[in-house]
């Protein structure tokens, strides 16, 4: 059996809305109201934030609290390198979506010889930089740390001289290389996008499966599709972002988003996918509770959190 680790990750600085860091303890209730042990089986490995950096201001309009962001990638970085040192398989709870970059770079330094795939499933692309953000908010870019691109053919942003820095800093965490191709990368339900991002897809000709091929072709042909995209990697990275989920069960983020995936096909997607000997972490993001009075959205998450692991020991 794997040997699976737990890794929460209580960040929120990088997305818009406040509350993602209390995503992970929604789900503990969400566990305790379905009075299920899921929490009680594994020993969790707790990331330090820098969420403190939210009370002292945002000093970068187009990278927001990137020092504080840099602080957490490496943070998350360190924690996953060790662990996949360890042959560990890290299941990832986190808050917002940038701490997924910390994550790719741990699981590339620790194996820097193997090829690394991501499967994203997601609404949005996350590969927007500094350059381009039309938000600022740095949860939609740890794609772009990774594949280490500015995208300057987009441009309409000018960032500050420290701003630049920090970005440059992070993208050489584990080392001044892209830590995986563009190619490399599998969207599932990823359908809000602008045109900078467009650009870079059309550019590495990203595959994304839509909502409706996810319909049509159904949830084991995507699943076999999205793996025969990233055959020629040796290691395969899972990230579930929960606003893949349809905007009307979806409350509880950050960013809802319409015709997504439902909880049922998201559960069959994920439990698919993890079944593939070269997945070598997992990860679930962006619950917040605090958009959500019902704890609905956590709920559900859950769901998709114990059948993945329950997936994962059963197939191997």
């Amino acid at each position: 059996m794997r040997k699976i680790k737990l890794v929460e990750v209580r960040s929120e600085i990088a997305a818009g809305t406040r509350g993602a860091s209390l995503g992970i303890d929604a789900l503990k209730i969400a566990s305790l109201d379905k009075t299920s042990d899921f929490f009680t089986r594994f020993d969790p490995i707790n990331v330090p934030d820098a969420n403190n950096f939210l009370w002292k201001g945002n000093r970068f309009p187009h990278a927001k609290y990137i020092d504080g962001v840099y602080q957490v990638l490496k943070n998350v970085y360190s924690t996953i390198e060790s662990l996949r040192l360890e042959k560990k398989f890290p299941i990832v709870l986190a808050g917002d979506h940038s701490t997924a970059a910390g994550t790719i770079m741990g699981i590339k330094a620790a194996h820097p010889e193997k090829r690394l795939g991501v499967i994203w499933i997601d609404a949005h692309a996350d590969l927007h930089t500094p350059y381009t953000t039309p938000s600022g908010n740095m949860h939609g870019m740890p794609l772009a740390m990774c594949i280490k691109t500015d995208n300057l053919d987009c441009q309409v942003n000018e960032p500050t001289t420290e701003a630049v820095q920090y970005w440059e800093k992070i993208k050489k965490i584990g080392g001044d290389f892209p830590k995986i191709n563009a190619q490399d990368i599998v969207f599932i339900s990823v359908r809000d996008t602008e045109e900078p991002e467009d650009y870079l897809i059309k550019k590495y000709n990203i595959k994304n499966f839509t909502t409706d091929e996810v319909r049509s072709l159904g949830v084991k042909k995507v699943s076999e599709q999205a793996l025969e995209v990233l055959k020629d990697c040796d290691q395969i990275y899972i990230s579930f972002d929960v606003d893949s989920l349809d905007s009307s069960i979806s409350v509880g983020t950050g960013t809802p988003v319409p015709h997504g995936l439902t909880v049922e096909e998201a559960l069959a997607l994920n439990t698919e996918l993890i079944k593939d000997k070269r997945v070598c972490c997992w990860e679930i993001v962006e619950v917040n509770p605090t958009l959500d009075t019902e704890n609905i959205m956590a709920e559900n998450a859950f769901d998709i959190l114990e059948a993945t692991t329950k997936s994962l020991v059963e197939n191997f």
